[in-house]
């Protein structure tokens, strides 16, 4: 245990004596606010312009119309985001040759992959820690359901911790941090896609294509619509990714 706080700990300096991580923190935020203020401007004129019809008024809630689309869009961000993040996890190791260091250690595989992997999750965290502040805006001047609100950030956790392992199983197979960034974002995006592809497939392969896409899993979360399968989902590939990389580091250790 001592191990994988030990590793953690370093991790986290990096990232916060890193200027990419503040750079791509801000841009986050910048692009985030920007889609937030158009969908909830939207609302506003939407509301001003139909407030003669109640009937009307009554259809338009916060929550479907500004807070389901943003998080979708968070989404995407995240999507393209997270190679970025995650492309200095083992890479950055391997360039300084410093992976020699740690593998020689005697902190065990696992804490290793652990370390790094918690040292990613306190910068998922924080992106969804700020992004309460358009939560905490939504309550002051409306009355958004929680109930939605609780599960589309609960898959945005999930989602992440799946980005993160997939970041980090490609930044095991290079010294080069843009080419592990460049797998990462090509599996993620394929596995964002997949779905667009179920379309005049057979059942079984439209069913197969739709259940692996990550976007299938998460676009009922923010809607309030909850099925176990989509946080499993989620930890299933966070799972595999993690022990892929995992093997890749151990094969160095024995070599």
């Amino acid at each position: 245990m001592r191990g994988l706080w030990t590793v953690t700990k370093r991790e986290l300096r990096g990232y916060l004596t890193s200027p990419v991580a503040y750079v791509l923190v801000a841009v986050f935020l910048m692009v985030s606010g920007y889609f937030f203020y158009n969908l909830l401007w939207w609302f506003h004129t939407q509301s001003m312009a139909q407030s003669q019809n109640p009937y009307y008024v009554q259809q338009l809630n916060i929550n479907r119309f500004v807070y389901e689309p943003f998080l979708q869009n968070v989404s995407v961000i995240l999507l393209l985001i997270f190679p970025l993040l995650t492309m200095r996890l083992w890479a950055e190791e391997k360039r300084g040759k410093t992976d020699e260091l740690l593998l020689t250690s005697p902190v065990s595989t696992t804490a290793l992959v652990g370390g790094k992997f918690l040292g990613a999750i306190f910068i998922l965290l924080t992106l969804i820690l700020f992004l309460q502040v358009f939560t905490l805006f939504g309550f002051l001047y409306s009355r958004p359901e929680p109930v939605p609100l609780l599960l589309g950030y609960g898959g945005l956790f999930c989602m992440g911790l799946a980005f993160i392992a997939i970041g980090f199983f490609t930044s095991t197979l290079t010294e080069n941090q843009m080419v592990a960034a460049s797998l990462s974002f090509g599996i993620l995006l394929l596995l964002w896609v997949l779905s667009w592809g179920a379309e005049g497939a057979s059942p079984f392969l439209r069913e197969l294509l739709t259940y692996l896409s990550f976007f299938e899993h998460y676009k009922d979360m923010p809607r309030g619509v909850f099925n176990i399968i989509d946080p499993v989902y989620y930890l299933s590939v966070t799972l595999f990714f993690l022990c892929l990389g995992r093997r890749v580091i151990e094969s160095r250790r024995w070599r």
